[in-house]
């Protein structure tokens, strides 16, 4: 996949994994957040230790979590941005709904936006993502952040799922994005209970069955958290054990909190012949 900057995402080859930075004080996980300088050292720390694609996201999308304004987020991102395209090459992906953000974020270099509503919330986005030959990323989810996971509930998750991915591309493709720059992400965790998770887990080779690639983001998330008692603090060893089952899925990007000991666990399953492209 041939990114705006030039950069290329391989998939043929191992997982790739994306760091999490979020550009706030809200996120459920309180070390991934950062502001201004703080962000920028924790984005070249994550690259220093092997991520291949930097996430920076200035607005949490936590069950609970409010809105936040375009003013307030674009002036917690684009300058962490700018900051980092200055001093780096690697592919950078904006967790962002909002066109107006995902604009200023593309202009200031970044490569993906990755849209929690699977460019369904601002109808501006898809034709701005197709006019600067962004990547995108989208994702599924139940609801909104504020209300997801007071009582989400399916008849048929897998078929809900694959219709929702099939509406979303068709939506990215009628607008023009191009077919080889569209990334799959069926949100865990986002309108999910705990028995959802497990099952998209289970069934991910499934979804890789299909023409796009596939991400996760499950790293530290509640559900592990319900399985081992753990706080988020204390859930690392529950995410790399769900991570490698994703990645035995299938799946070619994970997002994590923890880049040096994912990279260890995506190189350990490659040596081992596992995860590599089906």
């Amino acid at each position: 996949m041939k990114l705006p900057s030039g950069a290329i995402l391989d998939f043929s080859g191992p997982a790739l994994v994306m760091a999490v930075v979020n550009c706030n004080d809200d996120s459920f996980y309180a070390p991934s957040r950062a502001l201004e300088e703080e962000a920028l050292k924790k984005a070249l720390a994550a690259e220093e230790e092997g991520a291949a694609i930097i996430d920076f996201g200035g607005e949490s999308s936590r069950p609970g979590s409010l809105y936040v304004s375009e003013e307030e987020e674009l002036e917690r991102v684009i300058p962490v941005i700018r900051s980092f395209r200055k001093k780096s090459s690697l592919p950078v992906s904006v967790d962002t709904r909002k066109a107006v953000v995902a604009r200023a974020a593309l202009d200031a270099g970044a490569d993906i936006i990755n849209d929690i509503s699977g460019l369904g919330d601002d109808p501006l986005m898809p034709p701005l993502c197709a006019k600067q030959n962004a990547a995108v990323i989208l994702m599924h989810k139940k609801g909104v952040p504020l209300t997801m996971q007071d009582s989400p509930g399916y008849e048929n998750l897998a078929g809900e799922i694959r219709a929702w991915f099939g509406s979303a591309v068709e939506r990215a493709l009628a607008s023009g994005i191009d077919t080889g720059k569209i990334i799959l992400d069926p949100g865990i965790g986002f309108g999910k209970t705990l028995n959802d998770n497990l099952q998209i887990l289970a069934m991910l080779a499934e979804f890789c069955g299909t023409d796009y690639p596939l991400l996760v983001g499950l790293s530290r998330k509640s559900f592990i958290g319900e399985i081992t008692g753990r706080s988020a603090e204390e859930r690392l060893p529950g995410t790399l054990a769900a991570n490698a089952a994703a990645i035995m899925g299938g799946v070619r990007i994970i997002r994590v909190h923890d880049v040096k000991e994912h990279v260890d666990l995506v190189k350990i399953l490659h040596a081992l012949n596992v995860g590599t492209e089906r």
